[in-house]
């Protein structure tokens, strides 16, 4: 018995969720680009020439070989870059057509927009998990009318609601790693985000938190920009709607190929990416 290469059933998976979505996505428009992105840690430049486009209600996986800067891009999109000693960038990263690293611009309200989820759960120990979820809100000195509806609201987008609706009082480290994760999306998603970051969210969660994290993705990516960086291929083919596949082969990082995650995955321009989409290497 013969099986399907891996990009073939892969393709497939991501052609039937790309082609459901994409009418209603050109309607939405860009949301955020990046033109012309280099970065720097010291001298060594890590990343070289990035130009990319997010789509306002997709998801954007970006992949590559560790070490090919897909972290150190994903955070040039919100300033995060700039908080490690010695980084430097160069380029415009515009949402709503307006450059947040233009001058004056204030990178507090950046950060509100273009909201960030980490690699590990981070909530905040010594917080309930209702404090957890608004407390960007108090860190923003942001007013809403009605904290208990934002509450549930949020923690409903992030599949947690029902999971945690009578025990908001417990402290948040006191869920398992997966509902720590959905509780920092909750986080996130109090302070309206028009775009969401995701750092590799599942890499250190179990198959079972991983499908409700992904849930959750489909579920907001309809009202937002989502960027996830994975190195999980089977991810990238069920959650997003583009791919873009990085390399780094003994310099900075450079894109080497972007389209949607369909294509990417069956018809492959660039044989360095079939290569790594089918496992022969990274």
């Amino acid at each position: 018995m013969t099986t399907q290469p891996l990009t073939s059933s892969l393709g497939e998976v991501a052609k039937n969720r790309f082609e459901s979505k994409i009418a209603s996505t050109q309607v939405q428009g860009i949301g955020l680009e990046a033109r012309g992105i280099h970065a720097w840690f010291g001298d060594r430049m890590v990343l070289e020439d990035l130009s990319l486009d997010f789509w306002s209600g997709t998801v954007t996986a970006l992949i590559g070989p560790s070490g090919c800067g897909k972290s150190t891009f994903i955070r040039t999109l919100n300033r995060m870059h700039e908080f490690i000693p010695g980084a430097a960038m160069a380029g415009q990263v515009l949402l709503n057509g307006q450059d947040v690293y233009a001058p004056g611009t204030d990178v507090t309200k950046i950060r509100l927009k273009i909201g960030m989820v980490f690699q590990k759960p981070n909530p905040f120990p010594s917080m309930t998990i209702s404090e957890n979820v608004l407390a960007g809100l108090k860190l923003a000195q942001l007013k809403v009318e009605n904290k208990d509806d934002l509450l549930e609201e949020c923690l409903e987008r992030a599949g947690l609601w029902t999971e945690v609706k009578d025990r908001l009082g417990a402290y948040g480290g006191s869920l398992s790693g997966g509902q720590q994760q959905r509780l920092c999306i909750a986080r996130s998603l109090a302070v309206r985000p028009e775009v969401l970051l995701m750092d590799e969210p599942c890499s250190s969660l179990d198959p079972g938190s991983t499908l409700k994290i992904e849930e959750t993705i489909s579920h907001l990516s309809s009202t937002m920009t989502i960027i996830i960086v994975t190195h999980n291929m089977q991810q990238a083919a069920r959650v997003s709607d583009y791919t873009a596949f990085f390399l780094s082969e003994g310099g900075p990082g450079k894109m080497v190929e972007v389209g949607p995650t369909g294509e990417i995955f069956s018809r492959p321009k660039d044989k360095r990416t079939e290569n790594y989409v089918t496992g022969r290497f990274g």
